[in-house]
């Protein structure tokens, strides 16, 4: 599979945050993409408190996810997408969006490990997302799984998609910019390969409020494709016979003697 991982710098008018997403997908699909990866609140960014992001969600047939939908249907390019998803029984999703070659919704995942970290507080403006069986989408013999930025830093997210079928994750993020945090991208994006001997596809905003830094990771943490800190689209070949290759070497998934259990509510 030809993989394409798209980065951008969101802001606050989600008619631009289209256009530039639109743009991406023009890119992607010139590039010879069979699936695009797009970051984590892509419709709308802000370093406003995160209580002001009640008033700009959108259900998933709004305007954004739809112009998203028909933009992907259009070049018949697979895409991945985060927003802010409406919530009428409360605080909005943080959403992925994962959308088919006709447009249609085929899974979303709303990210269940909120930001609630460095001096910030996600859950402010967020409802976490419930602990829901993983989705897992097939495309030949690669079996595609995702969560969102904050998830990263929980292992048992990756894992749980692994023991669901797993070998491709994909990342969309918004990694936040300050001391050490792009370091800390890579070397937990590349931890994530490397320990689960999967391929990692991250997509995450640019400057000013993100790292940038899109890394596309093999299953042995070697990166195939990095984007910089510009806006653009990176592109890397996922290879069934690498995954077989690298897991027949270092069998660790069947040596593990530990089962990944969600935590229950207290």
């Amino acid at each position: 599979m030809r993989i394409a991982s798209g980065q951008f710098s969101a802001g606050t008018d989600i008619d631009e945050n289209l256009a530039s997403v639109v743009a991406l997908l023009g890119e992607a699909a010139a590039g010879g993409a069979e699936l695009l990866v797009l970051p984590e609140m892509s419709s709308y960014a802000t370093s406003e408190p995160p209580s002001a992001l009640a008033a700009i969600a959108q259900p998933l047939d709004g305007p954004f996810i739809t112009g998203v939908a028909a933009a992907a249907a259009a070049r018949s390019l697979p895409t991945v997408v985060g927003t802010i998803e409406e919530n009428p029984g409360g605080l909005p999703y943080n959403t992925l969006v994962v959308i088919d070659a006709e447009g249609d919704i085929t899974a979303t995942y709303r990210k269940v490990h909120l930001y609630d970290a460095f001096g910030y507080a996600e859950s402010d403006g967020i409802s976490a997302g419930e602990l829901t069986e993983p989705f897992v989408l097939e495309f030949g013999d690669l079996r595609i799984g995702a969560f969102t930025c904050y998830d990263l830093r929980f292992p048992e997210s990756a894992r749980r998609l692994i023991d669901a079928g797993a070998n491709v994750i994909l990342l969309p993020a918004m990694w936040i910019v300050g001391p050490g945090k792009e370091d800390a991208w890579t070397t937990l994006v590349r931890a994530r390969a490397i320990e689960n001997t999967a391929y990692v596809v991250s997509a995450n905003q640019t400057g000013p409020l993100a790292t940038g830094n899109s890394i596309i990771v093999d299953p042995a943490g070697v990166v195939i494709a990095a984007a910089g800190e510009a806006p653009g689209v990176v592109f890397a070949e996922l290879d069934p016979v690498r995954l077989d290759a690298v897991r027949a070497r270092v069998p660790s998934l069947a040596n593990r003697r530990f089962t990944v259990v969600p935590r229950t509510a207290e």
